[in-house]
């Protein structure tokens, strides 16, 4: 799996027009799930995007995470994460299939509120307009397969 975070004050998905979730202080997760990725996979990305310290403590240091700051995560899907860009034309061959993307999107949501945090989400396949304002930046790139 992969995932591109950014650190937020606020953020927001809409769908035809509609704003259809947002969040306030929190994480930006735009979230993409290879072919051959597993349920450990998103349990293994959870773990590391939940106790990610990125928050700034009371010296101005980034050491604190998520729990920390009372913040909220909003998780879109985003299997262009998985492009082929050798060529001007990218391919998504490596992007897994929505039979396979879904649960495991649905699972790393899952797990994320199992350790306490609200999460809200985009809609999977959908066209979606998404806002953030970031905060920083603070963008991290996540990869399992790459540590």
């Amino acid at each position: 799996m992969r995932a591109v975070l950014t650190r937020v004050t606020s953020a927001s998905v809409a769908i035809g027009g509609a704003v259809t979730a947002e969040i306030g202080r929190g994480y930006l997760v735009l979230l993409g799930v290879h072919k051959d990725d597993t349920a450990e996979d998103a349990l293994r990305l959870a773990d590391r995007v939940c106790g990610l310290r990125v928050f700034e403590d009371d010296a101005g240091k980034m050491n604190l995470n998520l729990a920390a700051v009372g913040g909220e995560i909003l998780t879109v899907s985003q299997f262009t994460l998985f492009a082929d860009t050798s060529s001007r034309r990218p391919g998504f061959t490596d992007a897994a299939r929505p039979d396979t993307a879904v649960p495991l999107y649905e699972l790393f949501m899952d797990e994320c509120r199992r350790r306490g945090f609200t999460v809200k989400h985009g809609q999977f396949g959908a066209d979606m307009k998404v806002q953030s304002l970031n905060d920083g930046p603070v963008t991290i790139l996540f990869d399992t397969k790459n540590g």
